[in-house]
């Protein structure tokens, strides 16, 4: 009997895939926990309806990203900090620090998508923005003195 997942089932399906299993374990496992439906004329139609869906949002969303990720190359980022009389700052500059620069100047970047060593002193940087569909911007960071 073929079966088509409706939630992940480790190690046997994942969502809308199509599987042959026994009558007897669809039946009494799969259709019992509400993890699988027999594959039907109607839910073949409903599961290409939703793969078109899907396709289309992550066209959509893959559009947005390479969007904003055009706008951010080359970015520049010009933070003020203190500095001691060393010359280091009082305060590193890491990825929580360039995403609230970020959002200031309107882009929503969270944090974990900066790729960047801690900023100890004043001066030019280069830190990397990854994005969800393996998209990636170079932004250049200058630190300067308050």
């Amino acid at each position: 009997m073929q079966v088509i997942f409706i939630q992940n089932v480790a190690g046997i399906g994942k969502i809308d895939d199509i599987k042959e299993a026994s009558e007897g374990y669809a039946r009494n496992f799969l259709f019992a926990k509400n993890l699988a439906l027999q594959v039907t004329k109607q839910v073949l139609a409903d599961l290409k309806i939703r793969q078109n869906k899907k396709a289309k949002d992550y066209e959509a969303e893959l559009r947005a990203e390479q969007s904003v990720a055009d706008k951010l190359d080359g970015w520049e980022l010009i933070l003020k900090e203190k500095v001691s009389a060393g010359g280091s700052l009082y305060a590193a500059v890491g990825p929580q620090k360039v995403s609230e620069a970020l959002a200031r100047g309107g882009f929503k970047i969270n944090k974990d998508q900066i790729i960047l060593k801690p900023i100890k002193e004043i001066g030019e940087y280069k830190a990397k923005i990854k994005f969800q569909h393996g998209l990636e911007a170079d932004i250049n960071i200058i630190v300067l003195k308050i």
